[in-house]
């Protein structure tokens, strides 16, 4: 059973960072992509970032390229999401998904989510 556990929200000062995190466990396929997803009260869910296994390329919605970095730990299964930056309108639940075979399309599992509020 693929679990994913996010972790590294909080409350932070506009201009601030965070790191969030998102621990991967029961994954049976060889190839496959973690994305990054937030959504704030009353928008839609949106795509952030996305990192793949294949060859560690990466994807950056316009909004956070440049203070967003994505990155993995393949010895413990986790990808982080290091955000630099931070703005209010950053604030939302994030989410981390998981699926095989690169970045696009549908993502067959998610976390829980994790809150980030940005302070102005």
């Amino acid at each position: 059973e693929v679990q994913l556990v996010e972790s590294g929200g909080g409350l932070v000062q506009a201009g601030g960072s965070l790191r969030l995190s998102c621990a991967a466990s029961g994954f049976t396929f060889d190839d496959y992509a973690i994305g990054w997803f937030r959504q704030a009260p009353g928008k839609e869910r949106e795509g952030v970032s996305c990192i793949s296994s294949s060859d560690g390329s990466t994807y950056y919605a316009d909004s956070v390229k440049g203070r967003f970095t994505i990155s993995s730990d393949n010895a413990k299964n986790t990808v982080y999401l290091q955000m630099n930056s931070l703005k209010p309108e950053d604030t939302a639940v994030y989410y981390c998904a998981a699926k095989d075979y690169g970045c696009g399309g549908e993502y067959d599992y998610w976390g829980q989510g994790t809150q980030v509020t940005v302070s102005s």
